[in-house]
């Protein structure tokens, strides 16, 4: 190691390798990023009892005058990764023609849930119908014609747009660090555009603004998740749903968390994957046949065929002739949400699909997880519909009263009501820990300068990270501070991720194969490091112990 404390480019693999007490980090990246987090906790925590309607006045500006900006973004890349999906790149293999798949495709697709949505879906599966239904903006509420379009507004904000956001990113990310041999970092993909400047001031810009983007994403869902959990045990055990439950509560899966950090990648985040898809499967399958199996199985060619007919009408409306504000809180939300998630799941996904071909990549990050999420949804949201529309009833009433305790009263429903929902809440703190421990993991790799293998010890400092500042969002403002922190981290994303569509096209363009290398060479203080999947360079990395 050098004086300066830079890991020079000839240096020993021997020496690479990380530890527990080695923190290695890009610092403009990592102390931008960390203070800027810190800077919101603490102003956060200082003005605790006004921070809510600040959340609820930002909120609403960046919806009004930015709302238009989310929806046209997310149509461009969906429609970008359809003319992927259908091109002449379709054969090209992230890693090269004899990479091979680092994991199987069961494992690989348990990982693409559990990273894309898990908590999400959870917590809106049954919540966002029956809202819908009874609140519904394009038709008289608690009507059969409320009912279709409740779930087809479903659909649109869980459906192609999301996943189409987070292929962007992911084959991005994956075909410029698989295939030209740069750093698995979001400055990467921006290369063909800015060339040597990505080692630079714009560089770092971007890698910060994806890296706050994440965080606040990641803390988001790990806030909806934990009032969920919390709504659970009030409704098994009574312990009431407080703020202070809430935070105890993120304190403690957060410990749980470390133990997948400490495991990694392989023996951590894949087995917990598999463990929870597994569980939600056989919740899913529980209900499905113990439901109204036929109604379901209707719903579902019904739901779909609503929602391709009328994606262009619902994925365009922007409320401009009835100037309301419902969307302010959900498809604009949503749109922001999922921007602010893609450098996490979309990092997260290239690093997992090494050996892929780019055709594959789309079929199995764009329409395999959308018709799995649109099963979900049909399971539990029409299922919860039957219910009010034909049964029992009263879910809506306590949906619109409490949006985390939807999935339950669902499940009283059904025999078994006390087995079913301590799986659930077991499901729900899995894909807790999974969350984090992906999220951190990406961070870790953007802020260490694109180092595949980051040390453990500052994977474990934004895993706590998240953890805090879904606490203080929750403190702050509830479910309001939630959405406001993704709302204000995703703009700016937004205008990184329609960038990112030119230069991917760009390099797709003038890739002629493996061998291939037309996008330079870093500075001299840049360093290589061996790793699998073969990754030979990283930004300016320092090892500060």
């Amino acid at each position: 190691m050098e004086e300066s404390g830079e890991i020079s480019r000839t240096t020993p693999e021997s020496q690479l390798e990380e530890g527990w007490f080695h923190l290695d980090v890009h610092p403009p990246v990592f102390f931008f990023s960390a203070g800027f987090i810190l800077f919101f906790v603490i102003i956060t925590l200082v003005f605790q009892e006004h921070m809510e309607a600040v959340f609820q006045q930002v909120q609403a500006s960046i919806s009004d005058y930015a709302g238009w900006l989310f929806i046209w973004t997310v149509n461009i890349v969906l429609i970008f990764i359809l003319v992927l999906l259908g091109g002449r790149f379709g054969n090209i293999r992230l890693g090269g023609p004899d990479a091979q798949p680092e994991f199987s495709t069961l494992a690989w697709f348990s990982m693409l849930f559990s990273a894309g949505m898990g908590i999400g879906l959870l917590f809106y599966g049954v919540a966002e119908p029956m809202f819908h239904y009874a609140a519904n903006p394009l038709a008289q509420p608690g009507t059969l014609d409320s009912a279709r379009w409740a779930m087809d507004i479903t659909f649109l904000h869980w459906g192609l747009h999301p996943w189409a956001i987070y292929s962007l990113v992911g084959l991005s990310l994956g075909f410029f660090a698989f295939n030209k041999g740069l750093p698995l970092s979001i400055r990467t993909a921006f290369y063909p555009l800015f060339g040597e400047r990505i080692y630079g001031w714009i560089g770092n810009v971007i890698d910060i603004l994806a890296t706050v983007a994440t965080l606040f994403g990641v803390a988001t869902s790990l806030g909806l998740g934990v009032q969920q959990i919390n709504a659970g045990l009030d409704h098994l055990l009574g312990i009431g749903q407080t703020v202070t439950i809430q935070v105890l509560l993120i304190a403690s899966i957060t410990l749980v968390a470390t133990w997948s950090v400490v495991k990694g990648l392989d023996k951590g985040i894949r087995r917990l994957s598999e463990i929870n898809i597994s569980i939600a499967a056989l919740l899913a399958l529980f209900v499905l046949l113990l439901g109204p199996t036929l109604f379901i199985m209707n719903a579902l060619l019904e739901n779909i065929g609503y929602y391709v007919q009328y994606l262009p009408l619902l994925s365009t409306w922007n409320e401009t002739y009835e100037r309301t504000e419902w969307q302010h809180g959900w498809t604009i939300f949503y749109w922001s949400w999922w921007i602010a998630w893609s450098p996490f799941v979309g990092m997260f996904i290239a690093r997992v699909s090494h050996g892929r071909t780019i055709r594959e990549f789309i079929l199995g990050v764009l329409l395999v997880p959308t018709f799995f999420t649109f099963l979900w949804i049909t399971i539990f949201g029409n299922t919860a519909l039957f219910i009010e529309m034909f049964g029992a009833g009263g879910i809506s009433v306590l949906v619109q009263e409490n949006i985390p305790v939807s999935l339950f009263v669902l499940l009283e429903h059904f025999p078994l009501a006390l087995i079913t929902s301590t799986l659930t809440i077991f499901v729900i703190i899995t894909f807790f820990v999974t969350s984090s421990d992906s999220g951190s993991m990406v961070i870790d790799i953007i802020t260490s300068g694109g180092n595949p293998n980051p040390p453990v010890l500052s994977r474990l400092f934004w895993a706590i990270m998240e953890g805090v500042v879904a606490a203080v969002l929750l403190l702050g403002g509830g479910l309001v501070a939630l959405q406001t922190a993704t709302i204000i981290t995703g703009l700016p994303f937004a205008i990184v991720i329609l960038g990112m569509c030119l230069s991917l096209y760009r390099g797709l363009s003038e890739y002629s194969g493996p061998q291939e290398f037309t996008l330079g060479e870093p500075p001299a203080t840049e360093f290589r490091i061996k790793t699998k999947p073969p990754l030979d360079k990283t930004f300016g990395r320092r090892r500060l112990w």
